[in-house]
């Protein structure tokens, strides 16, 4: 094994955690076969202990299919511990968690917080409930929101510190948001970017404008997955953040999401707001490591196709 095959990252002084071993991909191999010539001194069980405890993460997304082919360029990290326990509740699912951090994955129809109508039955609020059990004194902090229709990842600080870092760090730490949409018709253009000015109106609905004196920048770039003569399924990239931005530019382009009478929708095929938020990446504002999830297609949205 060279010596440029193998490296261990240094250890941030800020972090407590082990070093995790890297390796580069530069032959075409099963993930398997990979492992047991990069760490010889491992056993095929070992490596099977990693995969089942979701400590092998190619391009840092967990993988634990032991023939995953793996392609040249990827990299392989081999996590020093294994990835906590899921903890499921009412509304939300609990996917990571660590002192500073918790990242959900919401239902659709749960609130992410409280409203003057429904204060207790949110993602909040449980949360909270979640992190004062460990101690009393616990809080947690809203970083970002999702529609109450709209199911996908969230992420929340567990101190005010922690929330201030992400929310104006947000475009350098965020490497990757990336939404699954179905939306009424067949795109002509496959692939996509829209730009515009986003206004909410006193009706608390928000719409496009060409004045950037009157809105606030909102890009959105999506790309075709599938499609039928009736729905299509779009993978969607944010550059912004902006409140309803997808759901706006989907109508802007004449293709609003399914479900969604609010902006424009005729059709409600799946009986939900067709809008899941997918992917979230981003660089963790203490340890500085790279954080990946991903969560499953709603199988909703695959019935379509």
């Amino acid at each position: 094994m060279k010596e440029t095959d193998r490296r261990v990252s240094e250890r941030n002084p800020k972090d407590t955690k082990k070093a995790e071993v890297h390796f580069d991909v530069s032959e075409p191999a099963e993930l398997m076969t990979f492992l047991l010539d990069k760490m010889p001194h491992k056993s095929r069980h070992n490596i099977k202990s990693y995969l089942r405890d979701k400590q092998v993460l190619v391009d840092n997304k967990a993988e634990t299919q032991y023939n995953y082919k793996l392609r040249v360029g990827q990299t392989v990290n081999i996590k020093s511990s294994k990835a906590p326990e899921i903890q499921k509740y009412k509304g939300l699912t609990i996917i990571y968690e660590d002192q500073y951090l918790i990242i959900i994955e919401k239902q659709e129809g749960f609130l992410s917080i409280a409203t003057e109508k429904q204060k207790l039955y949110n993602a909040y609020s449980t949360l909270s409930d979640h992190v004062k059990k460990q101690d009393p004194a616990n809080r947690i902090f809203v970083v970002h929101r999702l529609d109450r229709e709209t199911s996908g990842l969230m992420m929340f600080a567990k101190s005010e510190r922690i929330q201030k870092l992400l929310q104006e760090s947000w475009n350098e730490t965020i490497q990757q948001r990336t939404y699954l949409a179905v939306v009424e018709g067949n795109i002509e253009y496959p692939l996509g970017t829209v730009r515009s000015y986003l206004v909410e109106s006193k009706a608390l609905t928000v719409y496009s404008t060409s004045n950037p004196a009157l809105g606030k920048e909102a890009i959105t770039h999506y790309d075709t997955i599938d499609a039928t003569e009736f729905n299509t399924l779009v993978k969607v990239n944010l550059e912004t953040g902006r409140k309803n931005q997808i759901r706006v530019h989907m109508k802007d382009i004449g293709h609003p999401i399914v479900g969604d009478e609010k902006y424009g929708a005729k059709t409600d095929p799946i009986g939900r707001l067709g809008l899941h938020a997918w992917v979230l990446s981003f660089v963790h504002p203490i340890t500085d490591e790279e954080m990946y999830f991903e969560t499953t297609v709603p199988k909703k949205f695959l019935s379509l196709f």
